[in-house]
């Protein structure tokens, strides 16, 4: 690029007979570059000295931007004594073709700013290198690859430095990579290469300086040495680590050095960085640095220009930055594309993300493009470290000629943009600077309770529970049964662990604050179960907590990726929790609320469940596979039962599932540890019930039932192909024949699972009797009858004409009739064809049962166990009565026992039970 083809905009000289001094000499210099190096050297003395001693080198360099660039990024490599000048040469040249195509407005804020740091990256990574051969030449390092790197901080791990940037670094070293007794040793000679080389960098000669190096941003500078080991700074920032440090490790990039260890140590330290959860804490405590910035330089007045600082003083640079940083370390640990280092990328990922509004993001982008250009105009002056406008009625008419502007029309835009910038990131810092609100009491002897409650034993639990308890008491004085509300909320605060994160989710989403009362209020499983995962609140705050349910292949999708961010086995096990109880939660809290019919809401728990069970399967074969090699044969399907195969699943569902695994006659696994295949999948389905039923930090995924494999409990927990179709031909009884009408391969191998499932469909169509099928049918009512009762009129699922009791007569069906569809409604309809229902009759029963299936998924999400009346409350009754379409306890009741009667009359007479003279 020639910059006179790209010149935009000219500075006006402010001292012209500097201006023309400097283009004096440069006598070939013509047209609108000449009139740059005018206004340029008129403006700035500091320009006007680079000018005057590049004067030889400038012309050929603005005819050619990039090239010239390019050169003087790469100089000649040598010791530390011949790299001082030569770097010095490459700053100057650097920064003056920077100043120029700044000023010409040839390149963008980002072209600039990505030039200096890409000189700051050379310039630290020559003079380490120089400075760790000094070393190894003075035999204090055996290799220079000593395993120490330099770690870019600030605006230049961002990319974004400025003219007159100090750069922020931290310099640590793999101590792993020496022997122990020669670990002294080495980090005394990496320290020594880290003064040499910010010595290179910052010593000032006759050629001026490179860049001034500040250190103090490793862990407790006032009491370490320069360079620290990675395994001290890992346990610095694991136990004693601030906000403001995971805020400046955003940031933070390997710039020289061995980048692979300084890659491997930001690997390590995520988790310091990147919470799990929404972190809200971090807006209170981005807000406290704010003040204690502005008390400690004296910038927390009010905006007026002169002397006012662009960087610190209200409605600055650092507002915008720490705006952005807050809210990336709020939801950057859930999302990883917020995870970037650039402010204006940062901004426009939030509000792609929906985390700041796409017109906020777009100010305040524009905003910081400005501010940072004139904090380039004021530090460009005298090459000085200033972030303040002038103070001088001169200075501020140079700025104005520097920015190609009125004096007036700059300092209405600068008063503009900095009070624009302050309103709208004051209000998001600011929350707890208004006046607390009086509590009002409604039950004074409970609020006072609630401060011994371990949620608000901290300092910080209860002042953040201060500020928020006024919204919670009118919200539950609001409700129904103001009394229940309250009553239930106790319940939920005694049963939280820590109440900060929590806290501080409610303080900056108020509207939170009603879910809670809703579900608190309304169901005491619900409330249970929040206390102790507050987390899955995270979701409703993500944006698409309310948007229509995905499916089970774009949870799958979900699932593995988060999963797949994961390197660690058991970070893998804690994300695929973490996943599922948010979506779980969901789920609950659209039925609760009437988004979702129970029946959508059975076949989303089902949803989740596959989705979940397809995307961990293969983690745990990869897991297994690591010790005795891949599975031996075509592999190993999960085949779900019973309410899973179905694709109706309560919220308190635990999963049926048996494994069925076909070793192909390959006797043994190919692996560092092999096995025989029968003890392989075994080890291996004993692998996966671990994963779904541990307990891991998370909690556990799922309960898992296996006991409607071949001879339950009694058999091998993994099954053969061979074997299992053998038992099922030759051995099984007609309620595992039953059990198979809902059984439905879920994951592993597409080739062996269609096997299966044709099986599956050969032995239901077996030619039967009705005569022996009742006779069976008529013994396992009888046993589960002596086995469990019905616990009240409210027990949808056990006992004559219920749940249970419809869906075995719908599978006798549906075995009967040689149909394999899953569903009750498709059984009842195959009992029609067999002759076993009339179709009034059927209907009556698929009546009932859609009844009893709502009651049940009303009743699970109310309570973990039998539904008792009298623990409901009203807001709970009023969901187990929206659920028989009654109005009143009495109605909803007397519903239940008609139908419970009906029912049991039909089965009854379907099956032949002698007992049993009354017609349906």
């Amino acid at each position: 690029m020639r910059l006179t083809d790209a010149i935009t905009r000219l500075p006006r000289p402010h001292n012209p007979e500097r201006g023309a001094e400097a283009v004096e000499s440069l006598p070939d210099m013509t047209g609108s570059v000449r009139d740059l190096i005018r206004g340029a050297a008129g403006c700035s003395p500091y320009l006007a000295g680079l000018i005057a001693r590049e004067a030889a080198w400038l012309p050929g360099a603005l005819d050619d931007v990039e090239a010239a660039l390019h050169a003087a990024l790469e100089p000649p490599e040598g010791d530390l004594d011949a790299l001082k000048p030569a770097l010095r040469q490459a700053k100057r040249r650097v920064g003056l073709l920077a100043a120029l195509a700044d000023l010409g407005g040839a390149w963008s804020l980002e072209q600039v700013t990505g030039a200096l740091t890409t000189l700051a990256d050379m310039a630290c990574d020559r003079a380490l290198k120089a400075a760790l051969a000094r070393q190894v030449q003075r035999g204090r390092l055996a290799d220079p690859d000593a395993g120490l790197f330099v770690l870019a901080m600030g605006k230049m791990g961002a990319g974004e430095l400025n003219y007159s940037s100090d750069i922020d670094l931290v310099c640590l070293f793999d101590e792993t990579r020496h022997a122990p007794d020669a670990y002294a040793t080495v980090r005394k000679a990496c320290v020594k290469a880290v003064q040499d080389m910010c010595a290179c960098l910052s010593d000032l000669t006759g050629e001026g300086y490179v860049f001034r190096t500040d250190l103090r941003l490793r862990p407790d500078p006032s009491v370490t040495p320069v360079v620290l080991s990675t395994a001290m700074a890992e346990r610095y920032y694991e136990g004693l680590g601030r906000t403001w440090e995971r805020a400046a490790y955003i940031k933070a990039r390997p710039c020289a050095g061995d980048i692979a260890a300084g890659e491997r140590f930001l690997k390590e330290l995520r988790p310091f960085i990147w919470r799990r959860h929404l972190d809200f804490t971090a807006v209170q405590d981005a807000h406290d640095m704010r003040l204690a910035i502005r008390e400690h330089k004296g910038t927390g007045g009010p905006i007026t220009l002169p002397d006012h600082n662009m960087k610190l003083g209200r409605g600055g640079i650092r507002e915008i930055e720490f705006f952005t940083q807050t809210r990336q370390l709020i939801a950057g640990g859930r999302d990883r594309d917020l995870r970037v280092r650039g402010t204006v990328e940062g901004l426009a990922r939030l509000a792609e993300k929906g985390w700041v509004p796409p017109h906020i993001a777009t100010e305040l982008s524009d905003h910081y493009r400005f501010e940072r250009t004139v904090e380039h105009r004021v530090q460009m002056v005298r090459d000085a470290q200033t972030h303040n406008l002038p103070g001088s009625d001169e200075g501020f008419d140079r700025l104005a000629d520097m920015m190609a502007m009125e004096r007036a029309d700059l300092e209405v835009e600068l008063h503009t943009r900095l009070a624009a910038v302050h309103q709208e990131t004051e209000g998001f810092f600011a929350p707890g600077d208004q006046p607390t609100a009086p509590v009002p009491a409604m039950d004074p002897a409970m609020q006072a309770r609630w401060r011994n409650y371990p949620a608000l034993r901290s300092t910080r639990g209860a002042a953040l529970f201060d500020r928020i308890e006024p919204v919670l008491v009118e919200r539950l004085s609001q409700a129904a049964k103001p009394e229940e509300a309250f009553a239930a909320f106790d319940r939920f605060l005694a049963g939280l662990p820590a109440g900060v994160q929590l806290f501080a989710l409610f303080e900056a989403n108020p509207q939170l604050v009603d879910l809670l009362v809703d579900i608190v209020g309304t169901s005491r499983a619900l409330a249970q179960y929040l206390s102790r995962n507050a987390g899955v609140l995270d979701a409703v705050i993500g944006g698409t907590f309310f948007a229509p349910w995905p499916g089970q292949f774009a949870l799958h999708l979900e699932a593995a990726a988060r999963m797949e961010a994961e390197t660690d086995y058991e970070a893998k096990l804690d994300a695929i929790r973490a996943w599922a109880k948010e979506w779980h939660f969901r789920i609950g809290v659209h039925h609760l609320r009437e988004l979702t019919t129970a029946e959508e809401a059975g076949v989303q728990y089902a949803d989740l469940a596959r989705a979940a069970l397809i995307a961990l399967w293969p983690e745990v074969q990869a897991q297994f596979a690591r010790r005795y090699g891949p599975p031996p044969g075509r592999g190993a399907v999960i085949v779900g039962m019973g309410s899973l195969g179905a694709g109706l699943l309560t919220t308190h569902s635990d999963l049926d599932i048996i494994i069925i695994y076909d070793a192909d006659g390959i006797e043994a696994s190919d692996g560092p540890r092999p096995l025989p295949a029968r003890t392989y999948y075994a080890r291996l389905t004993q692998a996966m019930i671990t994963a779904i039923t541990a307990q891991t930090a998370q909690g556990r995924l799922y309960e898992a039932d296996m006991r409607l494999r071949p001879s339950g409990n009694q058999g091998p927990v993994a099954t053969s192909w061979a074997a299992f179709q053998n038992y099922q031909m030759n051995e099984a009884w007609l309620w595992e024949h039953l059990a198979l009408v809902r059984a439905r391969a879920i994951a592993g191998p597409d080739d062996l699972a269609a096997d299966i499932d044709a099986f599956r469909q050969t032995i239901l169509s077996q030619p039967r009797t009705g005569a022996s099928v009742m006779a069976d049918l008529r013994d396992m009512r009888t046993r589960i009858a002596q086995a469990k009762s019905a616990q009240g009129v409210w027990d949808a699922k056990t006992g004559p004409g219920r749940m249970l009791d419809i869906e075995l007569l719908a599978q006798a069906g549906t075995v009967l009739s040689a149909d394999t569809c899953t569903d009750v409604q498709g059984g009842l309809r195959a009992c029609v064809a067999a002759g076993l229902l009339s179709d009034a009759d059927a209907q009556s029963l698929a009546t009932t049962y859609a009844m009893l299936w709502q009651v049940q998924m009303a009743a699970r999400l109310l309570s973990t166990g039998p539904v008792r009346i009298e623990d409901v409350g009203t807001g709970g009754l009023g969901v187990l009565m929206r659920a028989t379409g009654a109005t009143t306890q009495h109605a909803a009741e007397a519903a239940l026992t008609r139908a419970h009667a009906q029912s049991a009359a039909i089965i009854a007479h379907a099956v032949g039970d002698p007992e049993t003279k009354a017609e349906p």
